[in-house]
């Protein structure tokens, strides 16, 4: 009997496992960042908040402060910041509209655009207002 199922390339079995261990390090690094928030004094609201537009990694809030937080786990501290790139940056601001209007928080908020900086062998590092938003609020 010939079997009909289609035989997948070693070159897309590493994609996809490659893929798949980016992943799991992305849920790492989410994790931990939500730990150091903790500690901080936030409450988290989501987590991996996605829509057509993009993806928010946390939605936080301490006190009237609303962060909107982007977790980048990278090697080194700046190449986590050069990965917040203004393509990026918008893509975040929109999922925050849209899940300002879905969630339909208190006006008095200040929201805020913040980045969490994973690398191996250091502390994160939590960068308030890391982006100022393209639009106003």
């Amino acid at each position: 009997m010939v079997s009909i199922t289609p035989k997948t390339s070693r070159a897309t079995t590493g994609r996809r496992e490659s893929r798949q261990k980016a992943e799991r390090r992305g849920l790492r690094a989410e994790t931990l960042a939500c730990w150091l928030l903790r500690l901080k004094g936030y409450r988290i609201l989501t987590r991996r908040f996605k829509t057509r537009q993009g993806e928010i990694d946390i939605v936080a809030q301490r006190g009237a402060r609303l962060a909107f937080v982007e977790v980048k786990a990278r090697q080194t501290p700046r190449a986590a910041l050069e990965a917040l790139t203004p393509r990026t940056q918008r893509r975040i601001e929109n999922a925050a509209r849209q899940w300002t209007s879905r969630a339909q928080p208190t006006a008095d908020l200040t929201y805020c655009f913040d980045a969490i900086l994973v690398c191996p062998w250091c502390w994160p590092c939590h960068v308030t207002n890391a982006f100022a938003p393209q639009a106003h609020w």
